[in-house]
């Protein structure tokens, strides 16, 4: 069959073809060009390795009594990578200390992210850093967007922020608003003067939100904010651990038709632990985690050099090799492969008495 294609005479296109094929070749350098000069005028996405990406904060802005509004861009003007309503990002503190902050602006705006964080005089130092210690023009390495919380289409929504939550809830507010879909939004907190982003939320239409400060309506029963919701209601309630747990209690009682869906900014707490004592293989040193405390815990509480994000067992970042032992696995990361030799110190523990891990 080849000798037989070898021998045929070349095809030549009547002159008409030939004019039209001239005529395409033309429109697809034109094409080709003027792509090529978008391309030039467009910004470039980020490049990044991973997931890994470096960025300059933009501006700091008191938005709260105790909270800041932190932008991001990138130093070359770069497109950022897409992101969905209740998504979250891993920032890298000058310090070395490595945080999670809900990603709170406009998710079809690809030029910058935004960011709010509350001091916590009493937490783990990232809060206080950010509040006085961050400021214009700082590089910050960033690790994301992922999402943990994710919004999903639905017939309804019921929005439920309490205090600082409002941080990943605010997205889906706008998105909901921006479809056309039918919303409600309960915003709880100690008093306005401690809710940001209240003046923003005006702007999306105050019949659709109710707004409660404590010292001004009281403490509100999650029986009653989450018996608003439609039937088949997605739910979304973000806040302080009591607040998640009441939701939690109630949830299916009051709508069994609908869905619930929520995130913590706290860590876990420990539910029917057992204390034991943990090695450092490379010190030798020996700590006891007590029955009500994580490893992690455990280990900062000594001032140990540790890198730790969520306290959550869902980001990863805790990971350590176990050296000898068993683990009661708790996490929601590790892939089965990884089980028999690894561990997240923030909700995992030992099966047995010890541990001796890597460290």
């Amino acid at each position: 069959m080849t000798g037989v294609l070898d021998t045929m005479p070349e095809y030549t296109p009547p002159v008409g073809l030939r004019a039209l094929a001239a005529v395409a070749d033309g429109y697809r350098q034109l094409f080709v060009e003027s792509r090529a000069a978008s391309l030039i005028s467009q910004p470039k996405p980020v490049r990044h390795s991973g997931f890994e990406i470096e960025l300059s904060v933009d501006r700091i802005e008191p938005i709260a009594e105790d909270v800041v509004s932190v932008t991001l861009r990138s130093p070359v003007g770069a497109v950022l990578p897409p992101w969905r309503p209740g998504s979250h990002i891993d920032i890298v503190l000058p310090s070395g200390r490595l945080r999670q902050y809900s990603l709170c602006g406009d998710h079809a705006d690809r030029s910058r992210y935004r960011i709010a964080v509350r001091r916590i005089a009493d937490g783990g130092g990232g809060s206080v850093e950010v509040h006085e210690q961050l400021a214009a023009g700082a590089s910050l390495r960033i690790r994301g967007p992922r999402n943990a919380f994710d919004f999903i289409d639905a017939p309804s929504y019921l929005f439920v922020a309490g205090g600082i939550g409002i941080t990943p809830i605010l997205p889906m507010v706008r998105a909901a608003a921006r479809a056309g879909a039918r919303w409600q939004l309960i915003y709880l907190g100690r008093s306005r003067s401690t809710m940001p982003f209240l003046d923003e939320l005006a702007t999306f239409g105050g019949d659709n939100i109710d707004i409660r400060p404590d010292d001004e309506f009281g403490v509100p029963r999650a029986v009653d904010l989450l018996g608003r919701a439609e039937p088949g209601a997605s739910v979304y309630v973000c806040g302080p651990p009591p607040l998640l747990e009441a939701a939690q209690r109630c949830a299916f009682t009051v709508d069994p038709t609908g869905s619930l869906h929520t995130e913590r900014f706290s860590a876990l707490p420990v539910v029917d632990g057992e204390a034991f004592d943990v090695t450092l293989a490379r010190s030798g040193t020996t700590i006891r985690v007590a029955a009500d405390e994580t490893v992690l815990a455990a280990l900062t509480r000594g001032d140990r050099d540790v890198v730790y994000s969520c306290r959550q067992g869902f980001c990863g970042t805790c990971k350590v090799a176990v050296v000898a032992g068993e683990v009661r696995h708790r996490d929601r990361k590790l892939l089965d492969s990884e089980r028999g030799s690894h561990m997240l110190t923030c909700v995992s523990r030992a099966a047995g008495s010890s541990l001796v891990l890597d460290l």
